[in-house]
This record gives structure tokens, sequence and C-alpha cells, in this order.
């Protein structure tokens, strides 16, 4: 590219049709920034999606885009990658479509370490389909499908990804700007499968589920911002920190200042550390956002290709593979 492009550049002349209000606007605003900002390529940038109100995501980038079908855009990024390792691939789904019947793929896609930038939308709803309760949604959510309340036990998205095998977790909110665009350039910049969790807000069949911890009010107390190396602090002035407490093998929230030797400081590779802080959740303790884990190791499509008797080199031409006829005689 010949000069720099502007978030601009990235917004399509698509009418974007999401209701009014709803987090996936933001989330829009802030994929278009980090796009021009980490000088992404349109010719080279694809975002793939499955079915629900955050698969319309392709429309609204001028990149090339795939809205496929309901669960199975983890197994045709697979496929995008592999054919063509220079793209940038991101995968857009929910909370339906990536955990539930596109869980299989999901979980593959995140142990084999594909190069895709996976980001799932949880608002704990399936929006698109008015308001049915998702494989998220907490015990009591009340919906057309559940009129007495849920009784499901809900998946942490996070703690999936992390009993799948992946290598980057990363968590941010819908609205939080930095914290999001952060999360994301980081994404970006990872060499093999990175899963992002954003919460995200439906404000039709969902509005404010999670507003124990993104309510302005209550932010300082019921978030922590993780950043490696630094010390795992939050609350007003920095004055709480998680400490590991050796009796109880948990985690304990401590006065910072007073116990400031006992704080923890975040190590992203660690993936008991990662286990522990994708746990908490309020009003106990604060949600972790941020990359709360992170451990290179090497890509499927490079191992593919390293193993790949034909590297990149094409060894026909489809259409001659498609008219190709093999017969059978059967007596």
């Amino acid at each position: 590219m010949s000069a720099q492009l502007t978030p601009k550049d990235f917004a399509t002349e698509q009418e974007v049709r999401w209701c009014p209000g709803c987090g996936d606007y933001a989330i829009l605003k802030s994929m278009t920034r980090v796009l021009a900002d980490v000088g992404a390529d349109p010719k080279n940038t694809v975002f793939v999606s499955g079915i629900g109100c955050s698969s319309r995501f392709p429309y609204y980038i001028e990149t090339y885009g795939f809205h496929t079908i309901h669960g199975r855009a983890p197994a045709i990024a697979t496929g995008l990658k592999l054919s063509n390792p220079a793209l940038d691939i991101w995968v857009v789904t929910g909370d339906g479509d990536g955990l539930s019947i596109g869980g299989n793929h999901l979980l593959h896609a995140l142990r084999r370490n594909i190069g895709l930038k996976i980001l799932l939308f949880n608002n704990e709803i399936y929006g698109l389909t008015k308001g049915q309760y998702s494989p998220t949604s907490r015990p009591g959510t009340r919906s057309p499908s559940s009129p007495s309340g849920s009784f499901d036990t809900p998946v942490s998205p996070c703690l999936f990804a992390l009993g799948a095998g992946a290598r980057f977790i990363a968590r941010a909110i819908d609205v939080d700007k930095a914290g999001l665009e952060s999360v994301l350039k980081s994404s970006h910049e990872y060499d093999g499968a990175s899963f992002v969790e954003i919460f995200q807000n439906c404000i039709v069949y969902n509005d404010d589920v999670f507003k124990a911890f993104t309510a302005k009010d209550k932010a300082n107390d019921a978030q922590i911002r993780v950043e490696h190396g630094k010390p795992l602090v939050f609350g007003q002035n920095a004055s709480k920190g998680l400490a590991f407490n050796a009796q109880t093998l948990r985690l304990e929230i401590v006065d910072a200042e007073k116990r400031q030797q006992d704080v923890i400081r975040h190590d992203e590779t660690n993936p008991a550390l990662a286990h522990m802080l994708l746990t908490m959740m309020p009003p106990e303790f604060p949600v972790a956002l941020g990359v709360v884990y992170r451990q290179p190791a090497q890509s499927f499509e490079s191992a593919f290709y390293a193993n790949h008797p034909t590297g990149l080199k094409r060894t026909g031409r489809v259409a001659d593979a498609l008219r190709r006829t093999n017969t059978w005689v059967v007596d």
C-alpha cells in the first residue's frame, strides 16, 4: 500500500443493521481503528463469520469477507488459512454460534493453534433468534424457551479455550475503547490461534447483564487490568491486590500497600494463574481483562507446510481435478 489507511477506509457503504444501542457498533468502530493502526491491507485481510447478530460483521468491513453457516466459521477459516497462510483471517462468532453448534470446530481450531484471530462476542443470549438462552446464559435466565428460567450450567468461553489448549486468551468489554483496541492489536500480533472474549451488551434481550462490573460506579472495584510483569492490583488508587493463599490454594484479595510483597505479578505464560484469573467473578472477585494467557508455539499452518512435500506449489488445476473421471465396473 502506498499510503497509511484510516478507519474510514475500512468502513463499507453497507447500512449497518444492528439494534440501536447494540454493543456491536462499538466493537466495529474499534475494529476499523485497529486495522488502520496496524497497517492492515484490505486485499490481504478476511473476516469469516457464522450465524448470529455478530456474524453480520463481514458486511461492514471493507476487506474480503465470508458469511458462512451456523458454527462452521472456524472450519472454513481453517481452509482459507491453509490455502493461503499469508492472509490475516479474523473469525467473528457469538456465544451461541461458537459454543453450541460450533463448539467442536472452535475446540479443534484452538488446539491446533491455527493462525486465526477468533473474536467471540458474548452477550449470554441468542439475539438473532429472539432471546433464547445460550450456552453462556446464567441459571435463572428467562427467555421464550425458558419461561421458568434456565437451569443449565453455563460455559465460560475463556475457560473453554484454555481447556482446549489455546495459547492466547484475552478479554475485553465492547465499549472500553482503550482496553478492547489494545487486546485486538495483541491478537493481531500473535502467530497462532488467538481467542478474545468480548463482553457485548444486547440492549433488547439481555440488557445490562454485565453491569455488575461494567457500570462506571463499579468498574474500579469490579475490574482488574492484567499486564505481563505488572502487579495484579485494582480498586481506587490501586489499593487492592491479588495474592496467592498457600493454605486454600486460591487467590485472595489483600491490601496492596500493607501486603505489597505478597501481591502477584502477572505472568501471562502461566496456565495455572490464567485458570485462577479466569474463574474470578463478582461480587467476590473482579473480572480479569486484557491478555490473560499467551504462550508462543508453532502455528498449525507453519507445521503443515514444513512437513508437506509440495509446500505452497500447486500440483494441478482445480478444473482438471473436477473433470477427472474415475470409473468402476461392478459385476
